[in-house]
């Protein structure tokens, strides 16, 4: 719900949305409040990429949004080069278009200089000029393993820092992670390559910093500066918001922030039913913002996941409400666990065993499956 905020006398009021209201609106641009009739490859286009620092995620998240989703499809776009694995936003792994990886990673260069920066002090002696070049050559001519690639660069600076060696070639290359490592059903090591190489072009020398504020802000809006920051791990947008301004509308949360959106974009009632949803770990609706109270209610803030540890997540009513894990034993039906954070209603529990139900389905070869509702056990605090 938007409500009027009263301001001086002659400005014009400046509308508020509730909680509920953001949550609804991202969930829509999100597709997690009806299933999108969208390919995988728009889809990957339209989120700006996703989260994909484990190798399943990337599908779990289609399938929470698309239509009649198959792994398969994002397989077959791993497998074309239409998509790949790279490292981009927040310095993790993500799945792009690959002009989206063309494009995004050197707008998010900056984010990679500082992360340079922090093991500069192990890296003394270490020509960067040097080490980019020899590091481009070398996995070009053929992908490199990380521990292939830390050896190459310790024949050159035996007395450097190994691991700081990797974190550079990392930090000065896009490179992507090659087939069949990403593929659905398929066990294999990382191997990298740039993605030039991997592509067999260029990109765009000159990334477009303000195309991509409204990209996301179709995807993830409305928003504060702050947030896209957060999404981003960039710094210093404030100034590229204020030349968008004249094109924006602007909004207020109930705490006074002030949010950009597009004048278009879709934002729906607050009372807008949001079926539940079940979502990997690392989701970037979870994380694409730096106030995420819109879908992480506060008292459950940080229960979706342990230091660098995260669990899959259930979104119930809009909200994250439970955690869930998924078991397939050989030679016997999959169990679904959901670990309710607050006590589920007997419909809402109904709803999450039909949609466990097409999980279980699309994602196993599993024979049958089983659905279990329990009381959440953090283990970590």
């Amino acid at each position: 719900m938007a409500v009027k905020k009263k301001t001086s006398a002659g400005a014009a009021p400046v509308p508020v949305l509730t909680t509920r209201a953001l949550g609804r609106a991202t969930l829509e641009r999100q597709l997690l409040l009806s299933r999108a009739a969208m390919s995988p490859r728009d889809a990957v286009a339209h989120l700006v990429g996703l989260q994909a620092q484990n190798t399943k995620p990337p599908y779990y998240q289609l399938l929470a949004r698309l239509q009649g989703f198959r792994p398969a499809g994002l397989s077959t776009l791993m497998e074309s080069r239409e998509a790949v694995r790279i490292v981009s936003l927040r310095s993790t792994i993500h799945t792009h278009t690959a002009d989206d990886a063309l494009t995004l990673r050197p707008l998010v260069q900056p984010a990679r200089d500082r992360e340079l920066g922090i093991f500069r002090k192990r890296l003394t002696g270490v020509d960067l000029d040097r080490l980019r070049e020899l590091s481009r050559a070398y996995v070009e001519e053929a992908p490199r393993t990380p521990k292939e690639i830390r050896e190459r660069l310790l024949a050159e600076w035996p007395g450097a820092d190994p691991q700081a060696l990797g974190i550079a070639a990392r930090c000065l290359l896009p490179l992507v992670q090659v087939t069949p490592r990403g593929l659905w059903g398929v066990s294999s090591g990382v191997a990298l390559t740039t993605v030039e190489r991997w592509l067999g072009r260029t990109g765009d020398e000159a990334p477009d910093i303000e195309g991509t504020v409204l990209r996301y802000l179709g995807a993830f809006g409305p928003a504060s500066v702050k947030d896209m920051q957060t999404w981003a791990g960039l710094t210093r947008l404030k100034e590229v918001f204020e030349r968008l301004r004249p094109r924006l509308v602007t909004f207020r949360d109930e705490h006074g922030t002030e949010l950009f959106d597009l004048p278009d974009a879709p934002r729906p009632a607050e009372d807008t039913p949001a079926p539940p949803r079940f979502l990997p770990e690392f989701d970037n609706v979870l994380l694409g913002h730096a106030d995420r109270t819109r879908v992480i209610p506060p008292h459950l803030k940080g229960l979706n996941g342990v230091g660098n540890q995260n669990y899959g997540s259930v979104l119930v009513d809009g909200f994250f409400a439970a955690v869930w894990r998924l078991e397939t034993p050989r030679d016997a039906p999959a169990v679904v666990t959901v670990q309710e954070l607050r006590p589920l209603t007997a419909a809402e529990r109904d709803a999450l065993t039909e949609e466990a139900a097409d999980l279980v389905a699309v994602m196993t070869r599993a024979d049958g499956h089983d659905v279990r509702f329990a009381t959440f056990v953090d283990l970590g605090r």
